[in-house]
């Protein structure tokens, strides 16, 4: 079964609040990373890659920990709400 981190959130309490759940893009930003680069290295569209960015979908755990892998950062990095 796939969870995502969404889906992880939302049954934790959180309701239908506009928050931002991944710091994906920031940290692409940061290591001048494309998306479309890592969108090929994880074997996804850059369409998924952009949802993400935009927090309009989430990367599944598995994913987390890939992008973190990929970035050289920790997931929990990738999670949490503070500045890059």
């Amino acid at each position: 079964m796939k969870i995502t981190v969404l889906a992880y959130l939302f049954l934790s309490g959180m309701k239908n609040e506009k928050r931002i759940y991944n710091r994906v893009k920031a940290f692409l930003a940061l290591k001048q990373v494309k998306n479309k680069v890592l969108a090929e290295h994880l074997g996804v569209s850059d369409q998924t890659v952009s949802k993400w960015c935009t927090n309009y979908s989430q990367p599944s755990i598995p994913e987390l920990y890939a992008i973190a892998t990929f970035l050289k950062v920790k997931v929990c990095d990738l999670l949490e709400p503070n500045e890059v």
